[in-house]
């Protein structure tokens, strides 16, 4: 009895294993981990993520050092992956325009969003080491 008691045990921690595995998967790949957006050009939602970014990293600039001429102007969200933590983790490679000059470069945003408290946060806002596109 006891021998069948282990067994019958062994195949349900199996069948749960199998079941946990099997449920990241068709969500898109390992819980917690990066996803790809498609269609970030015409995704409204993470166009406007990039230019809250972009302003909020002017607004950074200015009370920091107050400096006008390396404030940017935002063109578009290149590229985008999100991560699921407490919220969502959206990694964002931005266009933008440094006002200062007319050519565009890329800069790499981490920005989350908590929708059920209607909050977002920019973490980090770098340049890209991605040469620069249109």
């Amino acid at each position: 009895m006891a021998k069948s008691t282990k067994i019958l045990s062994s195949i349900l921690i199996l069948f749960f294993i199998f079941t946990l595995f099997s449920s990241s998967n068709a969500l898109g790949g390992k819980l917690g981990g990066r996803t790809q957006i498609k269609d970030v050009k015409t995704n409204q939602e993470i166009q406007d993520l990039g230019k809250y970014c972009v302003e909020e990293h002017n607004r950074d600039l200015r009370y920091k050092n107050g400096a006008l001429s390396s404030l940017l102007s935002f063109s578009q969200v290149v590229e985008a992956e999100k991560q699921v933590v407490s919220g969502v983790k959206y990694y964002l490679k931005i266009s933008a325009i440094v006002k200062s000059s007319s050519s565009p470069k890329l800069f790499d945003a981490v920005v989350v969003v908590k929708a059920w408290e209607k909050k977002k946060e920019l973490l980090t806002f770098s340049p890209s080491p991605s040469p620069a596109t249109k």
